[in-house]
């Protein structure tokens, strides 16, 4: 145990918290359920939201696209190692990438729990890099998953799960019961030979922000680990039932909010450090969507899961609308809010946020193409936020919070802007990167977030899981390709960076680590799910009809 915990790069350190002996017992007894064996069939698909509220009966349905079903008897068996099914040889990055993975890999009283953020022996720092970090562990999940290694995904699930029921407080505030860590560190104590786990939820975060996308992810990897092995009794369990619930309580609850999107603080999610993403974030937004559809489809019928239920389905309806009518953009929308008159008053008002055009940032009239269009990143009272972000606007196109034509207006600006938005390195996080006097008041001068760097437009590895889905769903897997070839030539030569600087992403980030898990992980799910498109079911969702597209908006004229 000591060697693993030697080739992890974990630190021996003190814990301020750890698990009681009772507390891990419980864990113990989850464990050892025994999973149901089932065939493998494509479980856990949504019906459409209309026939859950006529009908009142929410079990799921088969009814997912042909093209995932053909090969979903496969999706665990084809693996790296298993090239039966491949239609071309294994690239050589692929076993280093898979080695390293598995040097990552933590164990917490001989088991395995998740991966730790860096494994970079090159770095004096340690910071937080050697902890198991939620949304960083996700596309490692999905890797081992693919790979027919389900047990840390659900040891994962379980130990995050019970971490969630720790008293959170920072200073002397008490944060709400469902809030996920947003990670956890794993210590060893050589004198008593015990491990304690130290978990936290942002009272040790850059800005002491907490992490809202962490139960997201969560509900989203409980799916997935559901979809990939045909069982379902994890999801089922009391536990994760209540998890969910206290997850969905948080976000669903009532308040002053006239819009369905959640309102957040800056630095909630992966963009972690202050960007200006306050408000209602498009990352968030579709992370949000598409937890709350995985959960609809995991809830039990009792008293309590019917409850919720209802209020999933009145909040899906509300937020689809919310964000297809009010974040999308292309070339005629933009038009139109150019174009926009102000101070209109009533329910009749088309400028409903009372955006002022020529708050319209100058670098969107050339940017934008006459094809293609994208979710912006920010819409609020008398604010719209037109950056590029990556992440939501993937997840959108998965979740099918995007409509079948706005996924395809996404992949066109990708490839119309494939300098912009991909690069040398993909896949730009953020685009464009703030500069001078707006780089200091939205950033508060970082030094880590300067122009085309870390998360203020810097080129980051692990989106490449990502796109390479969104490419998969929307039928561009060439696409995908292109993108991966281009990595090849850069990540493992360069030791798997956290990210790229540059305007192309040319250079190695100027504080990125080296052996950055998510990297490393996230390259091997783009290529696991184009050797076989099967593995998408797990982290796509098909497009509910129930969801009308939205209506078609006149533009406000100035006459």
């Amino acid at each position: 145990m000591d060697g693993v915990r030697e080739r992890t790069g974990l630190r021996k350190v003190e814990s301020r918290a750890s698990i009681t002996e009772a507390d891990d017992l419980d864990l113990s007894r989850l464990l050892q359920r025994p999973r149901l064996k089932l065939e493998r069939k494509r479980s856990f698909d949504e019906r459409s939201l209309s026939d859950h509220a006529a009908a009142g009966s929410l079990r799921p349905v088969d009814s997912y696209e042909s093209m995932l079903s053909l090969g979903a008897m496969r999706s665990v068996l084809d693996t790296p190692t298993s090239s039966a099914h491949n239609s071309f040889e294994p690239h050589p990055m692929v076993a280093e990438a898979w080695d390293a993975l598995r040097r990552s890999i933590v164990l917490f009283r001989g088991h395995p729990v998740g991966t730790i953020a860096a494994y970079d022996h090159a770095s004096e720092e340690v910071l937080n890099y050697d902890q198991v970090f939620v949304r960083d562990f996700v596309p490692s999940a999905l890797a081992f998953l693919m790979n027919g290694e389900p047990d840390i995904v659900k040891n994962f699930l379980l130990k995050t799960l019970q971490l969630q029921g720790w008293e959170k407080k920072i200073d002397r505030f008490m944060l709400g019961e469902g809030v996920m860590p947003a990670s956890f560190k794993v210590s060893h104590d050589p004198i008593r030979k015990t491990d304690n786990l130290t978990a936290d939820f942002g009272e040790s975060a850059i800005g002491r922000v907490a992490p809202v996308d962490s139960g997201f992810w969560w509900i989203i990897l409980l799916r997935a680990y559901t979809k990939s092995t045909g069982d379902s009794t994890l999801a089922e369990s009391p536990e994760c039932q209540r998890g969910m619930r206290l997850i969905l309580a948080l976000c669903l609850s009532e308040g002053f909010d006239t819009f369905p999107t959640l309102l957040c603080a800056d630095g909630c999610s992966m963009i972690d450090r202050r960007m200006g993403i306050y408000g209602y974030p498009i990352e968030i937004q579709a992370l949000f969507f598409m937890a709350l559809r995985c959960a609809l489809s995991m809830l039990r019928q009792d008293a309590e899961g019917k409850e919720f239920i209802a209020r999933i389905v009145k909040r899906l309806h509300a937020l689809s609308y919310h964000i297809r009518s009010y974040f999308w953009i292309d070339f005629q929308q933009l038009n139109d809010i150019y174009r926009y008159k102000t101070e209109e008053y009533s329910h009749t008002a088309v400028n409903k946020f009372n955006v002022i055009p020529d708050s319209i940032p100058d670098w969107i009239f050339d940017f934008m193409p006459a094809r293609g269009g994208y979710f912006i990143g920010n819409v609020s009272p008398a604010r719209m936020d037109f950056r590029w972000f990556a992440l939501g606007n993937c997840v959108a196109i998965l979740s099918s919070l995007a409509t079948p034509e706005q996924s395809v207006a996404i992949m066109d600006l990708l490839e119309e802007r494939w300098d912009q938005l991909l690069g040398e390195m993909p896949l730009k996080i953020a685009y464009p990167a703030l500069e001078s006097r707006e780089w200091q008041i939205v950033t508060g001068c970082d030094p880590k977030n300067t122009r085309w760097s870390y998360h203020n437009g810097g080129s980051w590895p692990v989106l490449l899981w990502l796109f390479t889905a969104a490419c998969i769903k929307t039928g561009r897997p060439q696409i995908a390709r292109r993108a991966i070839d281009l990595a090849e030539n850069r990540l493992s030569k360069d030791g798997w960076p956290e990210y790229y600087d540059g305007k192309l992403g040319r250079y190695i980030g100027k504080q990125a680590r080296k052996f950055q898990t998510w990297s490393i992980a996230g390259y091997l799910v783009a290529k696991m799910m184009l050797e076989d498109p099967s593995h998408l079911g797990m982290i796509s969702l098909e497009e509910d009809k129930a969801m009308k597209p939205p209506i078609k908006r006149s533009a406000s004229w100035t006459i």
